[in-house]
């Protein structure tokens, strides 16, 4: 099959998207386009913009005219994605979907259910965390189509080679869920790229040949990723093989939901603290306009501070400002002009946000893991302390072992080993004062004296789809590769045989199939003894993960496993068997790790006749080949 014209990096965020591409038409001249995105930006208006808003606004009847979400490509539409969607969807959030990728990857819920917003009304809309991200993706696809495919179809961007990127923590399910959406979205050819590295690879493609002066074998780059819901780290090892530079991802972070969402959060907190001490109290409505208004009064604040990069330039007479104006409409006749209006000082806001979230701290210091009431709304599941410093610590000690070896500590001797380097990316490090705060403390952790070295980054809100569009000239053998692999083992459950225990359920024990780092592509066979296989009637299997056990291989099998092998989302189904209802058929095991990142795990009976396929994935049935 040949090459697709465009190689397509999509960042598919939880607060912002974007795309990016390389016309690949121009040969070894070929160069990174970032994509401007047509959207709906107010009732009837659309404009190109350099990110597209990951909201989704389900309107009532009535609620708005006919033509107020009409695009260029469509015709009346009853819901909206990007900018218009974020903004007037703050002011009815029970008719708002945000952070549908946060629902995406949350394994206590059905993400295939029509279950957000989160808060509508019982007889309000609703779609699935599956169905708000094929509405993005889909209007990348309708807006890539009418802007630069036209009439070429050979030019759409289903038929181009798609990097999707997805958290460096994101489980089997969510990146299967992720894959597809793409798919009902009409995106066929897509690989998943985590996006630590697809940040790193936007690195590389800024620094070019330079990239090799800036770091040095031994060294271990932390990517520290803190966007709009989400923080996710991930450490990178450059080594040396045939006198060449290698660079491996050797460790990867869990999925932790605190962001740039909660920092906006605290500054509303703090807006409406001063409204209640001139008497102004505000409902849960008000307290949502005016999340929203922080946000816009934050970004004012810190506008063109980041000297990392050019990227697009704010809004005239958006420059870095000592204060800015917050406004939530008013409720009742009693406030003057229907609106309550405030204003955010920057000094507040730096105190608010560096040391809300960015605390110093010890190098040993841990979070705050349980939350004190005992009854809880149902709902996501928050990270339970914000201090993003205290959550870092935890990833780095962690993974002390990793960065000991890394760091050639000789047995017997241990040394402490921590990362001399980092590269931030999300839209929380455009702040100076939060990049500094964090360059501040990983400096007292690893070196006082000298500090820690920053890689200068680009674009902080599009290096995601940058480093994608990157990665995919990559798989062409035209740049840098990042070797990485399964981010985590994965082990299946296996119950142990022995005679039954009233009330007491008989053990599991751990099978690793798939070992930290086996690269896509890649198979094995699971060598060791047999396994029986239930078949013909309804059986769960229960899949399991580590971040942290790495040195395990395909066929380890462990007894105990609490505390470093966490449970994943398990599979019910019945593998269909003529003729064999009920039996347990002895079977040995193949595991494979698809191009895309998920996972599957063959069942192949004694005689090689019969195999059951099992994916690591959220489907109900498992299909079976023979």
């Amino acid at each position: 099959m040949a090459a697709s014209r465009y190689v397509v990096g999509i960042d598919l965020g939880t607060t912002n998207s974007a795309l990016a591409y390389y016309d690949t038409a121009a040969g070894d001249q070929a160069t990174l386009t970032h994509f401007k995105i047509p959207q709906v930006v107010a009732p009837g208006t659309v404009e190109e913009r350099a990110l597209l808003p990951s909201f989704l606004y389900l309107p009532g009847p009535s609620e708005q005219p006919t033509a107020a979400m009409k695009l260029p490509w469509a015709g009346k539409r009853d819901f909206c994605v990007g900018e218009f969607a974020r903004v007037f969807g703050s002011q009815v959030p029970t008719r708002l979907v945000s952070s549908a990728k946060s629902w995406l990857c949350h394994p206590g819920v059905d993400r295939r259910a029509a279950i957000l917003p989160w808060k509508a009304p019982e007889d309000g809309r609703r779609v699935s965390p599956l169905e708000a991200s094929t509405h993005y993706l889909k209007h990348f696809v309708e807006a890539w189509n009418h802007l630069i495919a036209k009439d070429v179809a050979a030019h759409q961007l289903e038929k181009q080679d798609i990097i999707l990127t997805v958290p460096a923590s994101f489980d089997a399910a969510a990146r299967e869920l992720t894959v597809e959406a793409a798919k009902a979205a009409g995106l066929e050819k897509v690989t998943l790229l985590e996006e630590p590295q697809a940040a790193f690879y936007s690195w590389l493609e800024t620094s070019h040949d330079k990239w090799r002066e800036q770091v040095e074998v031994g060294d271990i780059v932390l990517v520290c990723d803190v966007g709009g819901g989400t923080s996710d780290f991930s450490l990178i090892a450059v080594s040396e093989e045939a006198g060449q530079l290698v660079l491996t991802r050797v460790a990867v972070g869990d999925h932790i939901l605190l962001g740039g969402d909660n920092m906006d959060l605290a500054l509303a907190h703090h807006a409406a603290q001063a409204f209640a001490a001139k008497g102004i109290k505000l409902d849960a409505g008000q307290m949502h306009a005016l999340w929203h208004s922080c946000r816009a009064a934050k970004e004012t604040i810190f506008a063109s501070q980041s000297p990392l990069t050019p990227g697009p330039s704010p809004p005239e007479g958006r420059g870095g400002k000592d204060r800015a104006p917050i406004t939530v409409l008013g409720r009742g006749s009693k406030v003057i002009g229907g609106t309550i209006k405030g204003e955010l000082l920057k000094d507040d806001v730096e105190k608010v946000l560096v040391e809300g979230f960015f605390p110093h701290c010890p190098r040993d210091e841990k979070p705050r893991t349980q939350r004190a009431v005992g009854l809880q709304e149902i709902g996501l599941p928050y990270a339970a302390d914000p201090a993003v410093t205290k959550q870092l610590a935890v990833f780095l000690a962690r993974n002390e072992e990793v960065l000991t070896e890394r760091a050639g500590a000789k047995r017997g001797k241990r040394k402490s080993a921590q990362p001399a380097v980092v590269l931030f990316n999300g839209g929380v490090f455009k702040a100076n004062p939060l990049r500094e705060r964090m360059l501040d403390v990983l400096g007292k952790w690893i070196n006082p004296k000298a500090g820690v070295r920053e890689l200068q980054g680009s674009d902080l809100d599009r290096a995601v789809a940058g480093g994608a569009a990157y990665y995919g000239l990559v798989r062409r053998r035209q740049g840098i590769r990042i070797r990485g692999g399964a981010a985590r083992s994965y082990y299946i459950g296996v119950e142990t045989s022995i005679p039954a225990v009233p009330g007491s359920a008989p053990p599991i024990k751990a099978l690793c199939v798939v070992p930290f780092g086996m690269e896509e592509g890649s198979e094995s066979d699971v060598p060791g003894q047999e396994f029986g296989l239930v078949v013909g009637e309804p059986a769960e299997f229960r899949f399991l993960g580590s971040t942290i056990r790495r040195t395990d291989v395909v066929g380890t099998l462990l007894d105990e496993w609490e505390g470093q092998i966490d449970e994943l989302t398990p599979m019910s189904t019945t593998l269909e068997a003529p003729g064999k209802e009920g039996r347990v058929v002895p079977v040995h095991l193949h595991s494979k790790v698809t191009e895309v990142g998920t996972l599957e795990l063959s069942c192949i009976s004694r005689d090689g006749k019969q195999k059951w396929k099992l994916e690591f994935s959220v489907r109900e049935r498992a299909t079976e080949e023979g």
